[in-house]
Parts: structure tokens; sequence; C-alpha cells
């Protein structure tokens, strides 16, 4: 028989290697997969032990098929009741295309119509379609003109086991597992290795196929349906004599094994999947999961040798490469430290991650995580490495770094006699003022965020990354503060409402006080921290011209504008915005500066339909800062600054009394007010009036204009 043995793309070599092992004697490597010879008895081994195939295909023809008819006859050419009852079920995956057949489904059609048609004609029954265990899967491939076909004798793909009922956000697919650890050395070496240690370990896959591996238990045995189960060609004793003789194996091998296979995670509901995985695999008792975040990674016991293998995360959420570039540091640091002697396997879609890790990789693999390109790194942690363990250096800066310190010394010195006169405590202290840390350090008293502009794709994200750990350190010194009290931020460009998307959940909130108004931030869980510095100008005019005025805030965020103008004497005030999260933010901005809720109103609500609803009231002062672009779930339509400002200008002109006023504002930095459209009322641009020294430098950082109904008869 030949058959067509499939895999991940990157492993063929392995794949063809584990086939000669199960007994092929003729093999050839192909692209995600290998050709094979073999009987029956092969073939069932390689679906009960083949730790790295996807497939096992029983090819039955193969021929030209240029047009639609070529592949009718073709498929018509195979004596189907030799496959599958006349009333069974079956099913047609096919891939490929040619210039007469260019839709798979109108391929899989063809190759159905050719089967029901030569049964019926033979029978006068017909089999059925069933995509679910149906009795037949039939592969069908097309390329160049070539149709090759095929009965697929593993049914679902191999790399499910049967086990993993459960699995983390990002899991590795179980063949993908045993190729990381096949190439990592395991198990041919385990008596060299009595602990494997995970300590990124999700929902524990790479641990539990190595656990089987070491166990000698067949990938297959917990799988109850193959392809070939109703299969006619199936031959069932010889099935049940491999079964029994890998049932003897499994229970000699868990009596042997005595390697240790140790997990940590961050993350306590996925080391639960862990277990649970761990258990449907029967190998739970030599695992051992802890709850352990990776800054705590120590050696688990006294050996002094193991395998550590992990497959760290490499996503793409906003701003995670940068957070994810001190992960894969600290993990380097932490195994120079605690693990000497060991061997460390990484596999990783970015593998330029691991440049950080400052170890040498001495073998480096191409492989293919589904369909992102990937690598498997394989270090070796010497003694000599390991062993440093003297007395701290001091923190040494390369020219440019103290470059960057001259210049934060510098602005903090400029901006000195200012903020003591004005008792500002929250401030900007650097905007990108050296090309080369393109960073804003904010300070928020007694912590600095430094938020990171992401660099372009042209600039090397290794020296990026080493330019913010310059930054990192030379705000510490500057400022004197602990690393914790330094928080790291990405900007990207943003995309709908992400400015305002939660990015954590610490919870860490505390108050800080502007011209006598107390308001809450947090630098920890959101993009930003619940206050505009720029917008501190504005702020503090809204305060000046409150006093007994009904004022109203729209797209209010945390409600500080509202908070100034609580402080400035306002006699009433309605602030609007959709999200429950930052009402609630706003709710106890506005407690903390004793504001009446009974005068003082938050309204959840979009801004556009508030506007359009009919209403009574009217307002002295009205504050509306949009965001330059949204696309909430909660709004009616998509919010667009630019294209939208006179008809929001408009709404809000109907609501303010005629001696009152607008301030509108945003951050767009391409923005152009359409004066033409908003004829009707005075317009004045006060941006350059609302740029305290910290913003001179950047004078895009926001528009604001004054607006006015007009005294023209």
């Amino acid at each position: 028989m030949k058959f067509f043995v499939t895999c991940p793309k990157g492993i063929e070599q392995l794949l063809e290697q584990e086939l000669q092992t199960l007994g092929a004697d003729s093999t050839k490597q192909t692209v995600a997969g290998v050709y094979v010879e073999g009987d029956l008895r092969l073939a069932y081994t390689v679906c009960l032990w083949s730790r790295l195939a996807n497939r096992v295909l029983l090819q039955l023809v193969e021929g030209d098929a240029v047009t639609a008819d070529d592949l009718y006859a073709l498929v018509q050419s195979i004596d189907w009741l030799e496959h599958l009852r006349p009333n069974g079920t079956f099913c047609v995956d096919f891939s490929g295309k040619s210039d007469a057949i260019n839709n798979t489904h109108f391929g899989a059609l063809k190759v159905k119509d050719g089967i029901v048609d030569q049964i019926r004609d033979a029978t006068g029954k017909r089999p059925t379609i069933e995509r679910v265990q149906p009795d037949l899967r039939v592969n069908a491939h097309l390329a160049k003109g070539r149709l090759s076909l095929a009965v697929d004798l593993s049914g679902e793909s191999l790399h499910r086991r049967g086990y993993r009922r459960q699995a983390g956000a990002a899991p590795m697919k179980e063949n993908l597992a045993s190729a990381v650890l096949i190439r990592a050395g395991w198990p041919a070496d385990q008596e060299q290795v009595p602990e494997v240690l995970d300590p990124m370990c999700g929902s524990g896959t790479l641990l539990i196929e190595a656990a089987l591996m070491s166990a000698d238990i067949a990938p297959g045995l917990l799988r109850r349906h193959f392809g070939f189960t109703y299969w006619l060609g199936h031959q069932s004793s010889l099935w049940q004599e491999l079964i029994a003789e890998a049932e003897t194996r499994r229970t000699q091998g868990l009596e042997r094994c005595t390697v240790k296979f140790i997990g940590f995670d961050a993350d306590e509901q996925v080391l639960s999947r862990a277990r649970q995985n761990a258990r449907q695999a029967g190998v739970e008792h030599f695992m051992n999961f802890e709850h352990r975040e990776l800054a705590r990674l120590k050696r688990p016991g006294e050996a002094e040798s193991g395998l550590v293998v992990t497959n760290p995360p490499y996503g793409e959420r906003l701003g995670e490469e940068s957070e994810l570039m001190f992960l894969y540091q600290l993990f380097g640091q932490l195994l120079r430290k605690h693990f000497a002697g060991w061997r460390v396997a990484v596999f990783t879609g970015n593998p330029e991650l691991c440049k950080v890790m400052k170890l040498r990789a001495d073998k480096q693999y191409r492989m293919f995580n589904g369909s992102i390109p990937s690598q498997l790194l394989l270090f070796q942690v010497h003694h000599k490495v390991a062993a440093e363990d003297g007395p701290v250096e001091p923190v040494v800066l390369s020219s440019q770094a103290q470059m960057f310190e001259n210049r934060l010394r510098k602005n903090l010195k400029q901006m000195a006699r200012w903020r003591k006169r004005e008792s500002i405590t929250c401030f900007r202290v650097y905007d990108a003022d050296i090309p080369e840390y393109a960073v804003a350090v904010d300070y928020y008293d007694p912590m600095v965020m430094v938020q990171e502009y992401a660099a372009p794709a042209s600039v090397d994200r290794v020296k990026a990354f080493d330019r913010v750990q310059e930054v990192l350190k030379v705000v510490q010194q500057v400022f004197e503060l602990t690393p914790e009290q330094v928080v790291l931020k990405q900007r990207k460009r943003q995309q709908g409402s992400e400015q305002y998307t939660r990015q954590n959940e610490t919870g860490h909130f505390y108050t800080v006080v502007e011209h006598g108004v107390q308001l809450r931030v947090n630098l920890h869980d959101y993009l930003d921290s619940g206050l505009f510095l720029d917008h501190r100008p504005v702020r503090r005019m809204i305060q000046s011209i409150s006093a007994d005025k009904d004022v109203l805030n729209l797209f209010c965020y945390t409600a500080s504008a509202t908070c100034h103008a609580v402080a400035g004497g306002a006699r009433s005030s309605t602030s609007v915005d959709m999200s429950a999260t930052y009402l609630d933010w706003a709710r106890r901005n506005l407690d903390l500066n004793g504001a009446d809720p009974a005068r003082h109103l938050l309204v959840q609500e979009d801004c556009f339909k508030w506007l359009a609803k009919p209403r009574k009231e009217r307002f002295d002062l009205i504050f509306m800062d949009p965001p330059t672009f949204s696309n909430s779930k909660r709004m009616h339509d998509v919010l667009d600054v630019q294209r939208d400002h006179v008809r929001l200008i408009e709404g809000a002109m109907q609501l303010l009394r005629p001696d009152g006023l607008l301030i509108f504002s945003n951050n767009y930095r391409r923005f152009s007010l359409d004066y033409e459209a908003l004829s009707a009322f005075d317009v004045r641009d006060i941006t350059s009036k609302t740029l305290d020294p910290d913003f001179k430098r950047n004078s895009r950082i926001h528009c604001v204009f004054e607006i006015r109904h007009s005294n023209k008869t």
C-alpha cells in the first residue's frame, strides 16, 4: 500500500525518521508530509503511535484531471463498494484548483457525485454526506492538473489526542509540541534529565507530551474514533492486537517513569485546565503545576541538570512587544542565575524577542505554528555564566543616554519656577526632544509614566528596547525613584476606542492635586492615566469662569473638567459619556471634590444620541473634547471628529444660552475647523493660550476653540 502522511511544515525530517522507527522501509519527504509504502499494520501503527503526523492517507489513484469530466471519470475508476456500504456515510475533503476547477466546493461536489452515482447505479441505494465522524473520509488533492484520491485513515487530525478538553488562549498543537521536545533531545537522554520544567506552561501541552513520551504511552490510545473505524477495509483483529500491545507498554512505562514534570504559570485558571488535561492523559501523578509569576522562577529542586522547555507569549496586543521584551529579558536573567547546567528550549513566533535574553543559541530550527513562521532556539546555561553573584555594579550610561539625562535635568530646571508658582505636581518633563529617545516622560507625584512611541519597522527592535531601558534607568536616577515607581507604556497609532480600552487590571488608583482639585489617576491599567495633562490650562479656565453657571461636559471621560467647574462654584453640571467604567471613575472624582449628586449629574449615553433628543435644559458653559475617532460598540455610528465636528458643535450650540460659551477641543493633529459651515457663530482659536510650558514644544498636542452665538442680526 502507498500512503501519504501529513504533518506541520518544518518537521518533515523528524516525521520521516519517526516513520522509519515505526517500521516503514520506503519513505520520501515532501512539503508538509512524507510518502511511505507499507502494509495495513504500518498504517495502524502510525495512527496509534505517531507523535508528529496529522493524517494518514491511503492513496487510491492518481491521474490527469484537466477538466471536470476528467475528474469525474477518475473518481469512477475506483470501486467504491470496496470502501463504503451502499447506505453508509462519507465526506470529501478537497484542496487545490485548476483553470477548469477553481473552486474547492465545486471540486468536492464533483467527487461526491462520482461516488454517489457509481454506488446508486450498482445497488439502487445512495450513501449520504456526513461531516462529523463519517464512515469514510475521502481526501482529494488537485495540483498541476493531477488529481490524487485517498482514504483518510486518521479521521480527525492525529494531533487531537483526546486528552485536551480545554486549552489556553493560544494553544500549541500536540504534534508541534512533540516536535519541539524531540528537537530538544527528549526523550532520548531522559536518564540524564530528572526534571522537565515549563515556566509558562499554559494548559500544559508541552509537559503532557513529554510525559507521554517518557512513559511510552501511545498518543492515539485516548482517541475513540479513527477514519478507518467503519471503513470496509478495516481489519479489527489487527487493530485490537496493536491496542493490546500499546496498553501493555503503557502499564510498563508508567511503572518505569521517574522524571518530574513541573509547570508554572501566572494564570490560576489556565493551570486548572492543565491539571484536568493531565488527568485525562493519565499522567497527573508525574505533574506538579504551581501558580507562580515568572519573576519568582527558581530551580525547583537540587537537580544539577534538567530541561527547561517553553512556548512564551509573542502576541501583538497594543504595546505588548515592549512588555514582552522585558519578560524575555527577565527570563534570560533568571536562567543565568538559577539554572546553570540545564538545557533550555524556547519556541517562539517572534525570535527577535529572544535576543534580549543574552543567551547564545547552540541550535536553531525553523518551524511553523499554524501559519506563523516560528523558531525553536536551544541553549545551554553554562556554570561560569550563572555564577555571577557579586555586588551590583553601578549603572553605566552610554554617551547618548547621558545626553538624555542632561536634557531631562535641564527641562526640570527650566520649569521649576513655573511649577512652584502654579503648584503643579503633574506635568510632562520630556517629549521626544532627542530623536533617538522617542518617549514621553510624565510626572504624577510620586510616580513617573514613560510612554514609548512605537518605533518604525525599519528601526532595530532590540536597539530600541535597549534605549528604553536606558530611559528607565535615567528616570529612576533623576527622580530618585524605585523601579516600581516608573511605569512603561507603548503608544501606537490608535484604532477606534483603543485609547480608552483597559490594558491591565491592577486597580492601582491614587489621588493627585491640580489647582486645588483632587483627581484620581491610574498609570497601570489604561493607555492614558485618566488625566490629560495638556488640557491643564483649559481646566483652569473652566474653573475660573464657572461660578453660578450651569455646565455641560460632553465626552466627559473621567470628568476632571467637571471637577474644576465644581471647584469654581458651578451651580449645576451634566457630564455625558458612553463608558460605565469612566463614569464610575468620574463619580469618584466628583465625590473627592464634594460635589452634590443632586446638582451634578452623570449620564451614560452616546453624545450624538443625547444631543439629538429634544430637551428643555440650557447651559451657560459647555466643554466638548471628543476623541479623534471612535467605533465603540455602544455607538450607533462611527465618530470621526474631522467629519462630524460641525454636527457636534451645532447640536451643542442649540443647548447654549445666548450669552454662553462653548469650549471645543480635540487632539487630531491635522484638524481643520470648517469656519464656513459654522459662520453663524463667533469662533475664536485660542490654542496658543492653552499651552503650558511643559507642552510649548509640542504646539499640535491639541486645538481649542471658543464658540459663542453671533451678535449679528
